[in-house]
């Protein structure tokens, strides 16, 4: 079981502030499954007009951050940190659900799993917890490039 830290995270995705949303990897094994935490702050730049007086991360980008996990986890299954012309796309999002709003002060723990990997096309299955409670599920497809 692999860990990553915030550096590595950097060198694997492309993403930024304030669209980095993946802090911490707590386990991960390549061709199988990751789970990672996204640390859910009042300064995120969303809350300002997602709700002002009742703030609530944008479901998707709680869905954003399971698809930046898998990225991670397609990355590592392939062996070596991407290129800087390398990227994941989001090729198909099913069954997506939401089941409870996600807070500041929240820690998300984000779940992916490889369910296959055929001609480039990616298949996961994932869901986002806070404190041990499901809060989004959906099964994802991606591509690398």
């Amino acid at each position: 079981m692999n860990s990553m830290e915030i550096s590595e995270i950097m060198a694997y995705l492309p993403h930024r502030y304030p669209f980095l949303l993946v802090d911490r990897v707590t386990s991960l094994e390549p061709g199988k499954c990751i789970v990672a935490i996204k640390n859910v702050s009042m300064n995120e730049p969303f809350f300002a007009g997602h709700f002002p007086k009742h703030p609530v991360m944008p479901g998707v980008l709680v869905l954003e951050a399971l698809a930046q996990a898998a990225a991670l986890l397609s990355f590592k299954t392939v062996g070596n940190p991407p290129d800087s012309d390398a990227i994941v796309y989001f090729a198909g999002i099913n069954a997506a659900r939401f089941k409870k709003p996600v807070v500041p002060g929240d820690q998300l723990v984000l779940h992916v799993e490889i369910l296959r990997n055929l001609k480039g096309i990616w298949k996961y299955a994932s869901y986002a917890e806070v404190a041990g409670h499901r809060v989004a599920e959906a099964e994802m497809m991606a591509t690398l490039r």
